[in-house]
């Protein structure tokens, strides 16, 4: 009789200690965590392991080192929200099963604390209206599978099988994405007779799922998911300017042809990349003219611009600025970063560091009253802040504002009403704006407008300051952090939002991103987001980027633009 194998399996725990069990071959990674943490171990989620992510169903074969990943990560967290999409959409197909028709929901776009979704009917082209109680009974099927706390089991299947799945069932944008595939094989994923292809690895069962709503929303539903640290939903409000310009952007995607991957990768196949690219440049070219055109109408004297990091904002303000001269105004840069506080007064965070993104770093008491002299008609004195020596300058650079000037200024904390309060409201013209993508890998898979941000991060600070991808990716904790606190909480204050992404910028900014992530150290913390993020960006066929106008959004990252970044 052939001797059991057996092999070590060493925990790293979260002091840095180390404990070492001898097993059979075959055991799970769930067996390990309960043999290692006991009563404690369903807060993990999943574990690293050489440079890769292990689900708990995962049999270990060999002897290997595992991290164990708790379910407030950030990756834990993406499992999380992953398993929950699964557990809706199963629980609507159970809900419909009944139903004449064939009902499919799309996950549209992050609204919120919450995922926005449409249920189509595939047969007439209709959508299924979601009332009250038919949200209700989604919840309570939801309810119902995480109390049976039931399996998520993996299958991997032939790719050609999948695609002839997907379209059997009217899933044609995930059957028109795996065209473009590379691989033979797909991962799928089953729940309660329910399967489907997701992008990421999941929870093991719906018993880890705990907290979650359903609410009816325009002509769809909000499927409300916790904070990631309390893991409790909190009381939802939708978010309507934002909503407003996401679906435009949804509307012109559609009127382009192009929702999803598949059908962007198509494009590019056929060689009709040039032709959409022109168009798509035109209507973002159309959207600045008409706020320029709101801006002349109302007579407004104060544009103020804000957005999360790498949203376009420099690039934007000169095409605003442009098309602003275009209707004979006469506009005038301003920057609030030259209104901080001296160093010395600069507050702290909790670790010690200065905390720039702070409202208190500003020295709103100056921005203040020399906006407020400004529109007085008074000469006033900018000043330049330099950051070495962490002080204001006064170097003559003095402006006075004539019948046609226009302010247009451009900081973090525009759209706060602390920043403007001495400020006359009906001169100012407030503006956010963001990389909010339209696009998605198929109907079931988003694609996070975070993550757009953070490719176009990583490839201009490379080119610009000389930052490494690994010092990029390990900074964007702390940039989402001040974003969350400073910036989205202000959103709806604006008058108008803009959305700058592009609907082919991905594929172009494949190209200049790629290598920049495969030089991540494989022993680094930033590795495993690395490496996601060339998972997600091998769904893209790549585009050849010398057609891109030198005024476009996507310049101020790639380089070769018009302007002055």
């Amino acid at each position: 009789m052939a001797k059991e194998k057996m092999i070590d399996i060493t925990v790293r725990m979260d002091d840095g200690s180390t404990k070492v069990f001898t097993e059979p071959s075959g055991i799970s990674v769930s067996d390990i965590a309960k043999k290692t943490f006991k009563e404690k171990s369903s807060k993990y989620v999943g574990a690293r392991s050489a440079g890769k992510l292990r689900e708990l169903t995962r049999k270990l074969s060999s002897s290997c080192e595992l991290e164990f990943i708790t379910l407030d990560s950030v990756i834990g967290f993406d499992m999380y929200k992953r398993s929950l999409i699964l557990l809706m959409l199963s629980a609507v197909d159970n809900l419909t099963e009944q139903k004449e028709g064939e009902y499919l929901v799309d996950v549209m776009y992050s609204l919120g604390k919450g995922f926005f979704c449409v249920i189509n009917n595939h047969k007439d082209g209709g959508k299924l209206e979601i009332t009250e109680e038919f949200a209700a009974s989604i919840k309570a099927e939801m309810d119902r599978m995480v109390e049976a706390d039931m399996k998520i089991e993996k299958k991997s299947v032939n790719t050609e099988d999948a695609i002839a799945e997907f379209s059997s069932r009217g899933m044609y944008d995930k059957a028109e994405l795996f065209k473009y595939r590379r691989t033979s094989k797909t991962n799928m994923y089953m729940l309660d007779g329910y399967s489907d292809y997701f992008y990421g690895y999941m929870l093991p069962s719906t018993g880890y799922i705990k907290s979650y709503d359903i609410v009816p929303y325009a002509d769809g539903l909000v499927l409300i998911i916790p904070d990631r640290k309390t893991l409790k939903c909190a009381p939802y409000t939708a978010p309507e300017k934002l909503y407003n310009v996401l679906r435009k952007s949804e509307d012109w995607g559609s009127a382009l042809g192009i929702t999803n991957v598949g059908k962007l990768n198509s494009v590019i196949a056929k060689g009709g990349m040039n032709n959409l690219m022109l168009v798509q440049e035109a209507l973002m070219e159309k959207q600045i003219a008409e706020i320029a055109d709101r801006i002349k109408d109302d007579g407004k004297q104060i544009v103020l611009i804000a957005g999360p990091s790498s949203s376009g904002k420099t690039t934007f303000s000169n095409r605003l600025s442009i098309q602003l001269q275009a209707h004979g105004l006469h506009p005038h840069p301003i920057a609030m970063d030259n209104f901080f506080k001296e160093r010395s007064e600069t507050p702290v965070d909790e670790n010690g560091k200065y905390d720039f993104e702070s409202l208190d770093a500003m020295d709103l008491e100056l921005f203040n009253d020399s906006m407020a002299r400004l529109l007085k008609g008074e000469n006033v004195e900018i000043p330049t802040f330099d950051f070495l020596v962490g002080k204001k300058m006064f170097d003559g650079n003095y402006l006075k504002m004539e019948n046609s000037d226009v302010l247009v200024v451009e900081g973090i904390h525009a759209l706060n009403p602390a920043s403007t309060e001495s400020l006359p409201k009906d001169a100012c013209f407030k503006i956010y704006i963001s990389a909010l993508t339209q696009l998605n890998i198929d109907e079931h898979n988003r694609i996070s407008t975070t993550d757009t941000r953070l490719l176009r991060r990583i490839v201009r600070d490379a080119r610009t300051r000389g930052n490494d991808a690994q010092r990029t990716i390990s900074m964007w904790p702390s940039v989402r952090a001040g974003e969350e606190k400073n910036i989205f909480p202000f959103q709806e204050e604006a008058d108008t939002m803009i959305n700058s992404a592009l609907i082919y910028e991905l594929s172009a900014i494949k190209q200049f991103v790629e290598p920049l992530l495969f030089s991540v150290p494989q022993d680094s913390e930033e590795y495993y987001e690395a490496k996601r993020l060339l998972k997600f960006l091998d769904y893209f066929l790549g585009i050849d980027v010398q057609m891109v106008p030198i005024n476009s959004l996507l310049r101020e990252f790639i380089g070769g633009g018009c302007f002055k970044v």
